[in-house]
């Protein structure tokens, strides 16, 4: 598959996500602190941050899985008040059944699992070419790789065609080599499908290579404190002068590499 040179310009502009003063406590500790930001329709938009500045708390509240103390969340201006099919969800972790097979977990994917009429079974099998395991279908979860494991995931995520897709450090568990190799895949489904991508990292690199936006979130406050524009025509070239300046850029408002930088 071709990737698309296509700039966060071309992008369509109407808004999609709409986080409205969301905040959220665990007893003492204060997670998210008054987030607002919005997503047009169709953005890669990733989050940063350093671990436990709320990152994953944020995703899980736009996926209806965590509700917010106050603020909310509006997907096509209607309030989140739980999961929805309208929403898939990416693991860091992977989260397929072990008795499963490829087929059975994607399958788990469609809102009809048991169902084996011809269209559940041509969507299983399209899913199965989409991301790249043809060849794989009877395989179980202990029988792949780390990077073939997380093709399971986010080809289930997509069974029931999400206009959202939400990936929390999807890539975080895999080799340098599979995840450049995730990146390329992921943005060939992304320029077929025109989901909205919102995108949990705390890898500068991965966020400028597959961002139109990157929402840096600061740990101490709880919030988003910028968002930078990626303006950049895929694919990018990490050794390019502009990659490098956008990367350090991000490392210099996140104020320490320490904990972002691989």
């Amino acid at each position: 598959m071709a990737m698309s040179s296509e700039s966060s310009t071309n992008r369509e502009s109407k808004e999609k996500i709409c986080v409205q003063n969301v905040s959220k406590a665990y007893e003492s500790t204060q997670v998210l602190d008054t987030i607002s930001f919005s997503v047009s329709k169709g953005e890669f938009y990733c989050v940063i941050g350093p671990s436990g500045c709320g990152k994953t708390t944020l995703l899980r509240t736009i996926a209806g899985l965590d509700e917010p103390d106050s603020g909310s969340v509006l997907v096509d201006s209607n309030p989140v008040t739980g999961p929805g099919l309208d929403r898939g969800m990416v693991f860091q972790e992977y989260a397929l059944f072990p008795w499963r097979t490829v087929r059975g977990n994607i399958r788990f994917g469609l809102d009809r699992p048991a169902c084996d009429c011809p269209d559940c079974e041509a969507r299983v099998r399209e899913l199965i070419d989409l991301v790249g395991l043809d060849g794989f279908e009877g395989a179980y979860p202990k029988e792949l790789s780390g990077g073939m494991k997380q093709r399971v995931g986010i080809a289930r995520a997509l069974a029931v065609d999400p206009e959202i897709l939400l990936m929390d450090e999807p890539f975080a568990s895999v080799d340098a080599r599979t995840r450049d190799r995730l990146h390329t895949e992921l943005l060939d489904i992304w320029t077929q499908t025109g989901q909205t991508v919102v995108f949990v990292t705390h890898d500068i690199d991965e966020a400028v290579t597959l961002a139109d936006r990157v929402a840096i979130m600061d740990t101490e406050s709880g919030a988003v404190q910028s968002t930078v524009s990626i303006d950049l025509k895929r694919p990018r070239e990490r050794t390019a002068h502009d990659f490098v300046e956008y990367v350090a850029r991000i490392r210099d408002e996140l104020g320490s590499s320490n904990d972002t930088s691989r």
